[in-house]
């Protein structure tokens, strides 16, 4: 019998809802036939509660390499110096969460935080995409192939879909419900390989993240090392300059007219005439219509032009990249955007970003925690001064956590650790000001309350909406959960 899995849920008749599906995939049951089932059940689900919905967006943030836990918001000050490292902890405005020295101003929000200290799971690898996806597991051949066959569809992508399948057709919006930032992921480093994550598996081209392109100078240079070499380079992650900005489409430049636009569509529309006068057919080419909407929107380009916001507000978030990022993702969000991401990706060096293999303690003071201090902390306080932060999911994570034990590498290490990790959540229905879950003594290995990667994105996919019983097809067109085996963390809930 072809099981699909998913959450365990009784109708009234006794049957589970998995079995529903088991059953209506063996028997060849139609997508539409299930889907009619499914709808003449829907009155006997039990009723959400409060925090279903709650949150109008969500801004990820997605720091590629991962943070060490302890030098984030587990700090272990009575470990062994080879555990503790060198860095100090401050108190935060959140009892009982001391953080790294290095994140003064990140202290000061952390009451509107809740940390999840005890993430864990099996994948001691950059598995981007098994963080940010319902794959059931991932390997280094997956992790390098953003298309191998066994991925699942980026959250982004699923809530694009989603939000489409909710809507007609003709609800076009000016502003795309998932974007990622600064730049298309895995691109600006070196090497021609790209890493597996935000991409739409299944789902199809038409729900892959809208990349955008960062335009500006570095200020900073930054010294990374990538055994045997070493190399220095002009780092934005560390400094960028003050007229930077973002945008969408291929040009990229912010002075593109709509004018130019239109007379670029208008060539278009001839050729397509030409071509639907041939194949006597009136079809629509949907990416063909999509591409005009995104680089012909004002809204967009206005809220991703950065220069716009006032000098002090850009100030607050900083300017260096990861910072200039989140506040674009803030404009998004305002614009109407559903699901924002801001990678902090690698830049120059594969096994850069937050991978600190070697240089831990150098880069962590000059390049990492300055630049996620600043970009955070102005997130937060400027979503909650503008009373958005109740209504915006904040979300920062990783794919793992990192080593205990300092390695002896040049200026320090820390290796790959998917044991135990922290990921901190605020907004959009989340509790401010929590703790849950516990490390041992060294930050090694979860003591209480574990959580996996996929409980993170039900309880995102909760707060945004959406019912966990809610399924997409997948390549074998069968419907499945949008998270299988995914429980909604009901301990971080407001």
């Amino acid at each position: 019998m072809l099981r699909v899995l998913g959450n365990r849920k009784t109708l009234c008749n006794g049957m589970t809802r998995r079995d529903l599906l088991s059953a209506g995939a063996a028997m060849g049951l139609s997508l539409p036939a299930f889907l009619r089932q499914q709808a003449a059940t829907a009155n006997e689900r039990p009723k959400h509660d409060a925090s279903f919905g709650r949150a109008k967006s969500c801004i990820l943030l997605f720091l590629y390499g991962s943070p060490s836990q302890l030098e984030l918001a587990d700090m272990k000050p009575d470990a062994p110096v080879e555990v503790r490292g060198e860095l100090k902890g401050i108190k935060s405005t959140l009892p009982g969460c001391d953080v790294c020295e290095l994140l003064p101003h990140t202290s000061r929000v952390m009451h509107n935080v809740t940390v999840v200290r005890s993430v864990t799971h099996k994948h001691p690898i950059h598995g981007v995409a098994y963080a940010t996806t319902s794959v059931e597991n991932i390997d280094v051949a997956m992790e390098l192939s953003p298309h191998d066959a066994r991925h699942w569809p980026f959250i982004g992508s699923v809530v694009s879909h989603l939000e489409q399948r909710a809507k007609p057709a003709t609800a076009r919006k000016p502003v795309p419900d998932n974007i990622a930032l600064p730049w298309a992921f895995s691109s600006q480093r070196t090497g021609e390989v790209q890493r597996a994550g935000p991409y739409p598996a299944f789902l199809g081209r038409q729900f892959s993240p809208h990349f955008t392109n960062f335009h500006g100078k570095a200020t900073a240079k930054i010294t990374k090392t990538l055994n045997p070499n070493t190399i220095e380079f002009d780092e934005p992650y560390a400094g960028i300059a003050q007229d930077a900005y973002f945008s969408l489409g291929g040009e990229g430049a912010a002075d593109i007219t709509l004018d130019r636009v239109n007379h670029r569509k208008s060539l278009l529309d001839q050729m397509e005439d030409a071509r639907r006068s041939r194949d006597k057919t009136d079809s629509e080419d949907p990416f063909r219509e999509l591409a005009y909407s995104i680089i012909g929107s004002e809204k967009v380009r206005q809220a991703l032009d950065v220069r716009r916001e006032p000098a002090k507000s850009r100030e607050n978030y900083g300017h260096m990249l990861f910072g200039q990022s989140c506040l674009a993702a803030r404009r998004l969000v305002e614009a109407g955007s559903k699901f924002v991401t801001v990678f902090w990706d690698e830049f120059g060096l594969a096994g850069s970003g937050w991978d600190t293999h070697w240089e831990h303690y150098p880069r962590m003071r000059n390049e990492l925690m300055p630049g996620f201090d600043r970009g955070f902390s102005g997130l937060i306080s400027d979503l909650d001064q503008r009373g958005m932060l109740d209504e915006t999911l904040v979300m920062v994570l990783s794919e793992h956590g990192r080593t205990p034990k300092i390695s002896s590498a040049k200026g320090g290490g820390r290796d790959h650790w998917s044991q135990a990790y922290s990921v901190m959540l605020a907004g959009g229905g989340i509790a401010r000001g929590k703790v849950i879950g516990k490390t041992d003594s060294i930050g090694g290995t979860v003591a209480d309350r574990p959580v996996s990667p996929k409980d993170l994105l039900a309880t995102a996919y909760h707060l945004l909406g959406y019912d966990l019983e809610s399924t997409i097809t997948d390549r074998a067109n069968r419907p499945v959960s949008i998270v299988p085996g995914g429980q909604v963390l009901r301990d971080v809930l407001a």
